[in-house]
């Protein structure tokens, strides 16, 4: 099954698809199957047995079948005994789990946490603390944030260029002054560790290696254990992705609380983040209480304004 799945990838990959997440569950679907002596097609027993493999959330079955169908499809044309799973086989995957939207002092403790790593005075604490700011305040994806390059991030001019991420688009992000100050500081340190690094990448860790995505997720989720904080979202635990629900919710909150008109800015909040269209970013919208609160001002004048013209 791993040959097959490889076959697969390396297809879809060649006519310009990245793939990255479902690669990588497809390749560990595969390893399953061949680990439990499997052979012939992919059947719905296979399928099923390796969603709720390892698995205790009824989401996380119907993400992997939905996984599964493409490939399906894509073995059925050589092999017909291929069983395709049915779309919402163990339950619909495409559902909204509420994120952990982090307060101005989660994140204050966060920095501060990171900038305590070992070693005291090396480049990997002032790395972590200057990434997990960056994702803060601009609201980038941790894949556009560490794929940067020392060309993508223009500190004299404040502007950070993403390359052709997700949806094959490039952008660029103009920084506030005490970002840029922050990067700055950041890179001064960088070059004094490692004046001559082995690769161009903007973050590195201690003695030039590169950041690699899954190590940065694994020590964020210790550092958030560390204050004992609590998801207050649908997931288990807080996420480094919901920094970028983060910033696009306290986006939308402060023009509200400045008086702004938020349907004429969401297309420029949309293009600044990187979506393919405003409504994703409104997808990214979580009723905070302080939302909820403008929100309830604003309905009562329009009641009170309503009845008015009723009577």
């Amino acid at each position: 099954m791993v040959t097959l799945v490889e076959d697969y990838l390396a297809i879809r990959r060649r006519l310009g698809f990245a793939l990255r997440i479902q690669g990588y569950q497809l390749l560990r679907f595969a390893r399953f199957a061949d680990d439990i002596g499997h052979r012939g097609p992919l059947t719905l027993q296979l399928a099923v047995q390796w969603a709720r493999w390892n698995a205790p959330r009824p989401v996380t079955w119907a993400t992997r079948i939905d996984m599964l169908r493409p490939f399906a499809r894509y073995r059925a044309q050589f092999d017909p005994a291929t069983e395709i799973p049915p779309r919402n086989l163990l339950g619909t995957c495409h559902r909204r789990l509420v994120p952990h939207i982090y307060s101005a002092q989660e994140i204050q403790s966060l920095l501060a946490a990171a900038a305590q790593l070992l070693p005291v005075g090396g480049l990997r604490p002032a790395t972590y603390e200057t990434l997990f700011g960056l994702l803060a305040v601009t609201g980038m994806r941790i894949s556009e944030a560490l794929h940067l390059t020392l060309q993508d991030v223009e500190l004299e001019a404040g502007i950070i260029t993403v390359r052709e991420t997700k949806f094959r688009k490039s952008r660029l992000i103009p920084l506030h002054p005490t970002t840029t100050q922050a990067l700055q500081r950041y890179v001064h340190l960088r070059d004094t560790l490692v004046p001559t690094p082995p690769i161009d990448d903007f973050f590195l860790s201690d003695g030039g290696r590169r950041m690699l995505q899954d190590t940065v997720e694994r020590l964020f989720r210790r550092l958030c254990d560390q204050p004992g904080w609590r998801s207050r979202g649908g997931h288990p635990v807080p996420r480094i992705q919901d920094l970028r629900h983060s910033f696009i919710t306290h986006c939308l909150l402060r023009w509200y609380q400045q008086g702004i008109n938020v349907d004429n800015e969401m297309l420029a909040l949309s293009t600044y983040v990187g979506h393919a269209e405003v409504t994703y970013t409104y997808w990214y919208v979580t009723g905070i209480p302080e939302l909820m609160a403008i929100a309830a001002r604003r309905f009562e004048q329009f009641a009170q304004f309503a009845q008015g013209d009723l009577t």
